[in-house]
């Protein structure tokens, strides 16, 4: 596999296309406005007006898109991903998407002869960029293998997971982590201003401790100074979290520090913060909203 299609050049999607043609590939390349992905053009990417001619191009094809309804858009609707798709060829979607539509794009590949694997990612813009993504695979083992050449391109840490969909079962356990763990870090912070702490002596001395993380690592300093640029849209956070929670339900597990993080950020999202990074969780203490629900 040498020529590859990817859909979907957004904020991960532009550098994951930058480092596979760093290692050697022909990628071929769709997006709604060619506007933006002018700079991965000018390095060598060949741009595509439709996705049919995308994966008519291709040996492999690659999907990174934002939400569930645009899997189903690129890989089923007329004319796109699977009415394209000759036997043989290499599906990857690496969308954090539903594990049931993962599990049909499967099955469809499967009648097609296509092969067909889940892969989600885990590592931000930053480990986008610089080639160190964690891929969550689900799928055939034999199909996982032959694309780990494409996967090198773009990560480090590489782990088949199962069966399809459960690349995207694990990518919910990763999930369902961050929520716990950016409510934790934004109520701490929080009640460090409360008793007028200063925060920047807090984090350094709490970093290298049992509280120790890598969303502290990541967005401690960032929420501190009301950076709020996102390495990953709180809108897409948002869709992981309802996913994770409608498959807890399906095995009816309750997950309530995941429901209250989803709440909270739901109530950002109304207010039309959905387009910051999940940092912007802290806007939730910072600007009341906990204190408008209690006095409700």
């Amino acid at each position: 596999m040498k020529k590859i299609g990817f859909i979907g050049v957004g904020i991960m999607g532009k550098s994951m296309v930058k480092n596979l043609m760093k290692a050697g590939f022909e990628l071929h390349i769709y997006a709604r406005t060619k506007s933006k992905v002018n700079d991965v053009i000018e390095e060598g990417a060949i741009f595509h007006e439709t996705i049919g001619e995308c994966v008519r191009a291709s040996e492999a094809v690659i999907t990174m898109v934002g939400f569930p309804q645009d899997v189903e858009e690129v890989y089923f609707d007329e004319g796109n991903i699977m009415d394209q798709a000759e036997k043989g060829m290499y599906l990857i979607d690496m969308t954090t998407t539903s594990p049931m539509i993962s599990k049909k794009i499967y099955e469809e590949g499967k009648k097609k002869g296509v092969h067909v694997v889940d892969a989600p990612v885990t590592g931000g813009d930053t480990g986008a960029k610089a080639g160190t993504l964690s891929i969550l695979v689900g799928g055939n083992k034999e199909d996982y293998e032959a694309c780990m050449p494409l996967f090198e391109a773009m990560g480090t840490n590489i782990n088949y997971q199962g069966k399809a969909g459960c690349g995207q079962h694990a990518k919910m356990v990763n999930q369902i982590m961050i929520a716990g763990t950016m409510s934790g870090l934004c109520e701490a912070l929080s009640y460090a201003k409360a008793k007028d702490l200063d925060c920047e002596t807090v984090l350094k001395s709490v970093a290298t401790g049992a509280a120790g993380s890598k969303q502290l690592d990541f967005f401690g300093e960032k929420i501190l100074h009301g950076d709020y640029t996102p390495g990953f849209f709180m809108k897409h956070f948002i869709k992981d979290m309802k996913i994770a929670l409608i498959e807890a339900n399906q095995c009816e597990l309750d997950l309530d520090v995941l429901s209250q993080t989803l709440a909270n950020y739901e109530v950002l999202e109304a207010e039309g913060y959905g387009d910051l990074g999940t940092q912007a969780l802290i806007k939730y203490y910072e600007e009341g909203y906990n204190e408008e629900i209690i006095e409700d």
